[in-house]
């Protein structure tokens, strides 16, 4: 049994009230209903479905950072598992940055940084074959929402940093993947602007896929790296402003001039956005 250790009172691990059981008056505990499921299992997935059992517990906050998700060996008795399918799931989990071991080896929670979950949501995103027509709307939602209340929360010290970032871009003019990679950092720091973790959590994944889209243009058009650093100033400063009107109106200016970009370079938004990249790079 996962042994929790903290000032609050310990709870079985997991129980909760079954609407589906026989005579509906049952309570049944879902660590019982997990490890039926990865006892079915064990010779095909049982390691993901341990690491997915232990995943719920953390991001429901039932296990909080820190604290312990037990030993090896109370896991194998809980689960009802060999010890080399724990160990498979265990290994999944510190690879998401959900469980770590401390200084004495013990197994502890932990939360993700934003840039774990965005790499893992990046993939799928990749595996899904997302097109850039569905990135570009997407991601001129979120933009949109994001500098809007960056407008509203922005501190001197990350107006400080975007202009610091405008002034860089400015000096990497030359270097298409240099300025590409400034943009990717330009728009997180506006996220950061917002205060509003949601909105950073949410960007994250799609901001990944942006970079290589945004190198394509950069090298395929003259005046790609002008008009982004002319959309970056005009942001900054109404950000600066607290101006949230012509925050919006910047950033969905550069959205659209985003994707005129990607068809002006001569690609199909429509086309998966590994593939037009890969054909890209293979063409250089």
């Amino acid at each position: 049994m996962i042994v929790r250790q903290s000032a609050r009172p310990v709870k079985g691990y997991f129980f909760e009230w079954d609407p589906f059981s026989e005579d509906g008056l049952e309570w049944e505990s879902s660590h019982d209903r997990d490890r039926r499921k990865v006892r079915s299992n064990q010779c095909d997935t049982g390691y993901q479905l341990v690491a997915d059992a232990i995943e719920r517990e953390i991001l429901a906050r039932r296990i909080r950072p820190g604290e312990p998700i037990g030993t090896e060996a109370q896991l194998v008795k809980q689960f009802g598992v060999n010890r080399s399918t724990v160990r498979e799931g265990i290994r999944l989990l510190e690879q998401s940055g959900l469980i770590h071991r401390d200084s004495g080896r013990r197994l502890t929670a932990s939360l993700p940084h934003y840039s774990r979950l965005a790499t893992r949501m990046s993939r799928a995103m990749l595996l899904h074959e997302v097109t850039f027509r569905e990135l570009w709307e997407a991601t001129t939602a979120l933009e949109i929402a994001t500098v809007e209340q960056a407008a509203e929360h922005a501190t001197a010290d990350v107006i400080a940093e975007l202009e610091a970032n405008v002034a860089s871009t400015q000096q990497a003019s030359t270097d298409p993947a240099a300025v590409a990679e400034l943009d990717t950092q330009f728009h997180s720091l506006i996220a950061k602007a917002s205060q509003n973790r949601v909105l950073q959590l949410a960007r994250e994944p799609s901001s990944l896929l942006i970079f290589p889209t945004t190198e394509i243009i950069l090298r395929k058009l003259k005046e790609g790296v002008p008009r982004l650093i002319q959309a970056h100033r005009k942001i900054v400063d109404a950000v600066g402003r607290h101006d949230k009107e012509a925050s919006r109106l910047w950033m969905l200016r550069h959205a659209h001039d985003w994707r005129r970009g990607f068809e002006r370079a001569g690609k199909d938004i429509d086309q998966p956005i590994d593939r037009v990249y890969m054909k890209e790079v293979m063409a250089r």
